[in-house]
C-alpha cells in the first residue's frame, strides 16, 4: 500500500523544495511538478511531489489525516 501526504511548498531551491502540513516539515523533490511556486499544495510521495492539489481539496485531505491521528489517539 503507498501513502501520500499534501503539503504546501514554503521553500525551493531548484528541484529541492521544504513542505510544511500538521506542523511537520518535509524536504520535498519537485522534479516532477512543471513550474512549482511557494504556497502551491503538492501531494507527496516517498520524498517527491507527484502531483499539485488545488487548496481546497488538500485541506479536505489533511482534515482526513487529522481524524486518522485521533482515531489513533
Amino acid at each position: 500500500m503507498c501513502l501520500a501526504v499534501p503539503l504546501k511548498l514554503i521553500e525551493i531551491n531548484g528541484k529541492d523544495a521544504v513542505g510544511e502540513a500538521l506542523g511537520m516539515r518535509r524536504a520535498v523533490r519537485v522534479d516532477f511538478i512543471p513550474d512549482p511556486k511557494i504556497g502551491d499544495y503538492v501531494m507527496v510521495h516517498a520524498g517527491f511531489a507527484i502531483e499539485r492539489l488545488a487548496e481546497e481539496q488538500a485541506m479536505e485531505d489533511l482534515e482526513t489525516w487529522e481524524e486518522l491521528a485521533d482515531a489513533l489517539g
